[in-house]
């Protein structure tokens, strides 16, 4: 009995220091939540478990031909990349439409912001709609809305951003928090590499 007590302590000093480092890391984040019309972007600074509004907005590439359209959110999320020198970068993952031609141009839109960050030396992840919801309000059904309250909070605004720029952010920081976890446990999940 004795014995596995001393081993459990063990272990639970290995971990205490992962989280240590995990909880001081510092790290600009750049959210991305992709959309053919409306792409929204959000950075933070993350210094430890203290979250900084850097700077957020949406990219409206609402007229002209698709490709049109795909070419301003790549040079625009290009241009956002090269301007803030993020870390890391987190995408909002695609999720089922019920029309398959929406879902396609989601998937496209998502690509063209995510290349548009490759000649950056970042490393890359995506989180679910409904993890990115569940880490800011605790529930992965909830609306806009909610999210976009608890952005406020969490980081000190004075106002309201956008709602796509608020999912942005919150996209930022469901990272934020999964990569503390992670370090604790020693695991990573990158979705593309440091390149």
């Amino acid at each position: 009995m004795f014995r596995k007590y001393t081993v459990t302590q063990i272990l639970a000093k290995k971990y205490w220091k992962k989280s240590e480092e995990a909880l001081i890391k510092k790290q600009r984040i750049l959210g991305i939540d992709p959309g053919s019309r409306l792409t929204g972007f959000g950075i933070v600074d993350f210094d430890g478990d203290k979250a900084k509004y850097v700077s957020s907005g949406t990219i409206q590439s609402i007229d002209g031909a698709f490709v049109n359209r795909l070419k301003e959110i790549f040079k625009s999320i290009n241009e956002i990349t090269k301007t803030y020198s993020p870390d890391i970068v987190v995408v909002e993952s695609v999720f089922m439409h019920k029309n398959p031609s929406s879902a396609l141009k989601l998937g496209h839109a998502r690509s063209a912001a995510m290349c548009a960050t490759f000649s950056s030396d970042v490393e890359m992840y995506e989180y679910s709609p409904r993890e990115i919801k569940k880490a800011i309000t605790g529930s992965g059904a909830a609306t806009k809305e909610q999210v976009q309250h608890m952005i406020i909070n969490i980081l000190n605004l004075d106002g309201a951003p956008a709602v796509d720029a608020s999912d942005a952010l919150a996209v930022a920081i469901c990272h934020a928090h999964q990569s503390r976890i992670q370090g604790y446990l020693g695991i990573s999940k990158p979705l593309v590499g440091s390149i």
